[in-house]
Formats: C-alpha cells, structure tokens, sequence
C-alpha cells in the first residue's frame, strides 16, 4: 500500500491563549528550524562577519522562520507532517512573547527549565541592511531574532562544547482550519483556507481509494493470496488509520464551510454562490461515502 502523503499545516495564533504563544525558548542540540546560532565571548568569538568587544556568554539565533517547513511527527497516527508560521504570526509571536514577559523563561532539550538565560534583544528582519548579516545569517525577511546571555555556567559550557547548537520555541498554536471554525474571517480569507484544505482533501482520498481496492482485493481473494495473518492484520490497521485521519480533516472542513456560509451571509452573498463551497461539498459528500464503505469492509 501507498506511503501516506506528508501534509503541511499552517499554525496560527489561538485568541484565547495569547500568553502561551511564545512560553519559553529552549536550548536545544538539534534546532527544529535547522539554523544553529552563533555564540561569542571574550575568549571565544566566532562570529563570521563581525566582531564583537567587551561582550561575553551572547549568542545571536533565528528564533522562528517565516513559511519555513518543520517537520513533525505523530504518534497518534504514526504519520509525519510539516508546520510553517506565516511573516504576521512570527511577528505577532515575537511581540506577544515580549508582551507577557516570557523573555526570562528558557529550557534545556524542551525538558528542565533553566535560570540564568535571558533574552536582552528581540527584533524582525526587515531588508539587507539588518544587522542579522554582521552574524553571518541570510534569512528571509520577515525572521524573528533574538541575543541572548546566558549567565548558567552549565548551559554555557555546553553551548562552547558544541552539545546545544540552537533555539526551538516552546508554545501554544492551533491550526489554521481550527481557527476558521472559531471566528469570523473575510470571505477572502476563508475561500483561501478552503481552497488549501481541499488540496490536501484530494490527496487524502487518492490514498484511501486505493487503500480500499487493495483491502477489497485481499478480503475477496485472500484465501488464494499469500499473505499472513499478521500482514493482512497490518493492512487493515493501516486503512482504518487513513481513515480515521480523512474523518478528522473532513470534519475540519466542514467547520470552515460553516465560517463561510457566515461570511457569504454578511456579505448578502449566497455561500452557493462560491466555487471552491461547491467543491467542497462534493468532497465532503464522496470523502464520507468512502469513509462508510470502508468501515464496512474492515467489519
């Protein structure tokens, strides 16, 4: 069967946990926007453009990327996916961070929390001429920067060693398509949002037709197939996982069909009056029959 396709997701800002956008940044040995920082001190300087005085235990670093796909992983449904932050949630995260007073609050690997490191300066690149580029870095525009001090000798000594290589933000983002189906958007954004999920719909239900011919197939033939119990077990496992996962986003975009029809009502439009509402209904109507047939035949 099929490899599952990878999905991208853009996170955004929940409204009602503004203070947890941005809880605490982490010290970490593998970034998970792939950038190490740059540390220097006054015995130690290695800064690629620049050189840096009288300074000591600083380290500069990208904290978030704009549109930068990180790579994720979930247990739940042993799948893998990739989450990007656009240019206005960075920079909404970067203030909401210095915002609720979180610029003291670090952790080492996302586990222990650690005192002594602090975050002294926070900016957004905007241009060439950004002082990003006397540290050597070239980041799109849009970047979120920050310097820190680190007065922890351990956390220090591991970052000379070369252990801890980079930052990785600790906080609270929903997806997109969540926050569709909890306040209202312009008919604009919303037909944007629905045109992304239907891509990823029409990916989605490629995979489970053709999970579903091969389970038909082996439940049809399988006396004369050679395949184990344990294999055929797998398969189904397996199908009833692409299942379950098309159940959820079809449900995600059933909430952003509700938002639209909101929308197209304020807006004394008829939300049967938009293409992409239309198609989405067609998905929405095929994605649940082959939910259906599928339950039937894993019975």
């Amino acid at each position: 069967m099929k490899r599952k396709a990878t999905k991208i997701v853009e996170l955004v800002i929940a409204d009602d946990s503004e203070e947890l956008t941005i809880d605490a940044i982490s010290l970490v040995t593998s970034p998970a926007i792939e950038q190490d920082f740059v540390f220097f001190g006054k015995e130690n300087n290695n800064l690629t453009l620049a050189k840096v005085d009288e300074e000591k235990r600083m380290l500069v670093s990208p904290a978030l990327i704009p549109n930068k796909q990180i790579f994720r992983y979930d247990p739940n449904t042993d799948s893998n996916y990739y989450v990007y932050f656009s240019k206005e949630t960075v920079r909404q995260a970067s203030e909401l961070y210095l915002k609720h007073n979180n610029h003291h609050k670090a952790t080492y690997q996302h586990e222990d929390r650690v005192s002594g490191v602090l975050t002294i300066e926070s900016w957004i690149k905007e241009g060439e001429q950004d002082k990003s580029k006397l540290y050597g870095f070239d980041l799109p525009d849009g970047t979120w920067f920050v310097k820190m001090k680190i007065e922890n000798d351990e956390m220090w000594n591991k970052i000379k060693d070369g252990e801890l290589k980079g930052l990785s933000i600790e906080g609270y983002f929903i997806n997109k398509m969540e926050k569709m189906g909890k306040q209202q958007f312009s008919n604009e954004e919303i037909r944007e949002a629905i045109k992304e999920l239907l891509s990823e719909q029409r990916v989605e239900l490629g995979l489970v037709d053709d999970a579903l011919k091969y389970t038909k197939g082996v439940k049809t033939f399988g006396k004369n197939i050679d395949i184990s119990e344990e294999e055929l077990e797998k398969t189904f496992r397996s199908v009833k996982v692409d299942l379950e996962e098309l159940e959820t986003d079809l449900n995600a975009l059933k909430k952003g069909m509700k938002a639209i029809e909101t929308s197209a009502k304020e807006l004394g439009l008829k939300a049967n009056s938009i293409p992409e509402y239309k198609e989405a209904i067609d998905v929405v109507k095929y994605g649940e029959k082959q939910i259906q047939k599928g339950k039937k035949l894993l019975k």
